[in-house]
């Protein structure tokens, strides 16, 4: 794999580059040419936590995941079996979808994790949307205290996804 790493209020070492390379080596396995997949890896620094943000994009899908530890190389090692679990937690689902596709990245070759049902739906739920403003939105998300909150938006002029960012502060998603 094609690693480019970047730091953010943070030096990127020889040792750090070293390191994210043998973990992110683990990956290889995986995909049928790995020479072939750029893998863009964001190392940050905020307060006393470090955080390592990985993006491997193919030709189908993203894998994406992040961690924060106090220690860097902890946070690395996190992050590396979080990709890992993804890979192997969805195989079945991947190799169902895109087996019999030519050029497909992923190599089927390898043991997948058996969690039980991880693939079922096991609530569905219809909500009427009330048309409102992204303040009321707000409001709604902190009296329901849900991590997302699926409105009408008044403002924008379409369906609109408030969530809650892991910093504590809010992000929104318009669909138009």
């Amino acid at each position: 794999m094609k690693i480019s790493i970047r730091g953010d209020k943070v030096t990127v070492t020889k040792s750090i580059k070293e390191y994210v390379n043998e973990k992110l080596g683990r990956l290889d396995k995986y995909f049928e040419k790995p020479k072939d997949i750029d893998c863009k890896v964001l190392i940050k620094v905020k307060n006393q936590d470090q955080s390592i943000e990985v993006t491997v994009p193919t030709s189908k899908f993203t894998l994406r995941a992040e961690e924060r530890h106090q220690d860097l190389y902890a946070a690395i090692d996190l992050v590396v079996d979080k990709l890992e679990g993804q890979i192997r937690k969805n195989k079945d689902r991947l190799e169902k979808k895109y087996r019999d596709i030519p050029k497909f990245e992923m190599n089927f070759d390898y043991e997948a994790i058996d969690d039980g049902d991880y693939d079922k739906i096991v609530k569905r739920k219809n909500i009427d949307m009330k048309p409102m403003d992204e303040e009321e939105a707000l409001l709604q998300i902190e009296l329901l205290n849900h991590d997302f909150f699926v409105f009408k938006n008044l403002d924008e002029d379409c369906v609109s996804v408030l969530y809650k960012r892991k910093d504590g502060s809010f992000g929104i998603i318009n669909v138009k």
